[in-house]
């Protein structure tokens, strides 16, 4: 596996020579790409450095321990910072999804449990905001179908990075992220004081950086616009702001009306466009690729059911990945990231092991 490191070290030095030279930052995509790659391979190119490090310090006590003590009670210290920086740099070397890097567009929608699926919907809203917020990522709401009692049946939420390292990426983050949710709880409604299951589905998909990357001809997509409903100010009821398109090639729909501009809906709609049809032209590929490289944790079926949040025990529990603990409130409030980490791990581990099936 480390047989590709000198040829990743060639890349990394290639990307620096390119970096300073002002005529790429006049295209700011190509830019954005190469500075992700770059920061991806600034960080092999440090594990490797401080794994070389390592056993030369290994060498060099072994070597010595015969004539002085100290370097050989330095050994089993040495021994076991040089495994534990090979295993960061084989981690490493596991080939990165190329879209680690990108923002998200995350939708929420509400399932089976009427009322308190809303709900439950708005509470997961609210955790991912939370999420991001602590990982000083930025949030944009783009479009939101509001209930009476403060839920959603569908709430949709653009989440932007502040990194080039593809590590810090929202993508890399919340790609794992899609699926049924399932919550049991004592709902707001009920007066019997009765559990109740109810589900809320989350779609993850990340955002094309420029819309060129993703090439919507005219003839492909039809416009509608319309009167908006719900809140949204005194014109949002007076004008034909909202709007929904069409992408006709694959029936795709984006209706969009949280902004009172149409010019605004239109753009957000498009962006969600962009990133759903960018998430299928994967979804192909993926399907296409032999199942010992697809990935176990982040599946192609949507309607599976993730994760389970109970409340009573306060109990979160993934169903992927056999992570359990009891600190709910927390993870409602934001802590997220041993959650996730679970599914990252594992999802190295399969692709470790299909790595060694090759």
């Amino acid at each position: 596996m480390f047989d590709s490191i000198q040829s990743l070290l060639d890349e990394h030095e290639e990307l620096q020579q390119q970096l300073a030279d002002p005529a790429l930052h006049a295209d700011a995509a190509r830019a954005k790409k190469v500075n992700r790659r770059y920061a991806e391979l600034s960080q092999i190119k440090a594990a490797h450095e401080s794994w070389l490090s390592l056993g030369d310090d290994l060498d060099a006590a072994r070597e010595l321990a015969g004539e002085d003590d100290a370097f050989a009670q330095e050994i089993p210290a040495l021994q076991e910072a040089h495994e534990a920086a090979q295993e960061k740099l084989r981690r490493l070397l596991i080939p990165r999804d190329p879209d680690d890097g990108r923002d998200v567009i995350m939708e929420i929608k509400a399932g089976a449990g009427g009322a308190e699926s809303a709900l439950f919907a708005a509470d997961l809203l609210r955790m991912y905001l939370h999420y991001a917020e602590s990982h000083g990522f930025k949030t944009e709401i783009l479009e939101h179908d509001d209930t009476d009692l403060g839920g959603y049946t569908n709430v949709q939420v653009a989440i932007k990075g502040r990194s080039a390292d593809p590590a810090d990426g929202p993508w890399a983050h919340l790609k794992y992220e899609g699926g049924v949710h399932r919550v049991q709880r004592v709902p707001v409604t009920e007066s019997q004081g009765r559990i109740q299951t109810s589900t809320a589905g989350v779609l993850v998909f990340p955002e094309v950086d420029e819309p060129e990357e993703i090439d919507i001809a005219a003839n492909d997509i039809r416009v509608d616009v319309f009167r908006s409903s719900g809140p949204g100010g005194q014109s949002v009821n007076t004008t034909d702001s909202a709007v929904r398109i069409t992408h006709l090639p694959t029936g795709i729909v984006v209706s969009m009306q949280n902004e009172k501009s149409q010019i605004q809906n239109r753009e957000a709609a498009m962006r969600v466009l962009r990133a759903r049809l960018l998430a299928k032209q994967q979804e192909e590929l993926e399907a296409a690729a032999s199942d010992a490289r697809r990935s176990q944790i982040r599946g192609m079926d949507r309607s599976e059911r993730i994760r389970t949040y109970n409340f009573p025990e306060n109990r979160i529990a993934d169903h992927r990945t056999g992570y359990k603990a009891y600190n709910l409130d927390q993870v409602m409030n934001g802590a997220l990231d041993p959650v996730i980490e679970s599914a990252v791990h594992a999802d190295e581990e399969a692709q470790l092991a299909a790595l060694g099936e090759d």
